[in-house]
């Protein structure tokens, strides 16, 4: 299979070139250097030479208190380029695989996130990832799986553990938000469900979701870093207003899918993590020597 990924130089766009590798795919890199989704004409020329079977596209504004001071920056990727890649990859008879969030929801439900509950995202950052999955769903509706999963994290840039990590060795306490709720995803985990979806025969349309199994709140996340970490700081639990953000956090992100077995299911949170502290352990020794 020829697999095209957008955002390839970002955190989880490493990590699918990595899984993509790994499964022998035929694979087409396209890092923001070399190609700005928001760029239509340019996105139609490269996935047109490039002719994929399929695009998986991780290209994202995902600065999310940014996007408050710049929702028309934000929308420009998330919104607009969005529906450029899938333009693109359906008029040279491509699947499209776009990746969303769960701030597309307000956060104010007591259960769990399925596909079909109404979305009303919060934030700009939010409001920008919805209009993406729109424009994706009108682009191209019937060739495209849109993925949403939930707080992010990976060796390939900046994300919470790291922060946590390094707090943590700078001070002896830290307050962290305690009534906001997600499920925390491995970026190696969601990358290798990516190209398992890319690699089937009958894929699945529309949106599913696809996060790492279980739920835990930024507190508990924190205080499982910082026990792995060894170090010694005190994790201490505070309110979402304690902590004021430019951009509003829905207070629950967990997401499961009602769809069976067309969504993959991801290993759990602490899975996610322990791989996640083997592998920046490991990049450390490799800069020591």
């Amino acid at each position: 299979m020829r697999l095209a990924i957008t955002g390839a130089a970002g955190m989880l766009g490493q990590d699918l070139l990595a899984a993509a590798k790994a499964a022998g795919h035929d694979l087409l890199a396209f890092p923001r250097a070399d190609l700005d989704i928001a760029d239509a004409a340019a996105v139609t020329r490269a996935l047109a030479e490039a002719s994929p079977d399929v695009v998986v596209n991780s290209a994202a504004w995902t600065d999310v208190d940014g996007a408050e001071r710049d929702e028309t920056g934000a929308l420009a990727v998330n919104a607009a380029g969005a529906g450029n890649v899938a333009r693109a990859a359906a008029a040279c008879g491509a699947w499209t695989i776009h990746v969303s969030s769960d701030y597309v929801f307000d956060g104010r439900k007591s259960a769990p996130y399925v596909e079909s509950d109404p979305v009303g995202p919060l934030s700009a950052y939010g409001r920008s990832k919805l209009a993406g999955e729109r424009a994706v769903a009108e682009e191209a509706p019937d060739h495209h799986t849109t993925v949403r999963s939930s707080w992010l994290f990976g060796p390939g840039g900046p994300c919470f553990p790291a922060t946590i990590a390094r707090l943590a060795g700078e001070r002896d306490e830290l307050n962290v938000v305690a009534d906001q709720v997600g499920c925390p995803t491995f970026t190696g985990h969601l990358a290798e469900a990516l190209v398992g979806l890319a690699g089937r025969e009958h894929r699945p349309v529309g949106i599913l979701h696809v996060a790492g199994r279980g739920s835990c709140s930024w507190f508990e996340f924190a205080r499982e870093i910082v026990a792995a970490a060894g170090v010694t700081c005190e994790v201490k639990p505070c309110s979402t207003e304690e902590f004021p953000r430019p951009a509003t956090r829905p207070a629950n992100s967990v997401l499961r899918s009602e769809r069976g077995g067309e969504a993959p299911l991801l290993p759990g949170w602490r899975e996610g993590l322990a791989r996640y502290l083997a592998l920046t352990a490991a990049a450390r020794e490799v800069r020591a020597v």
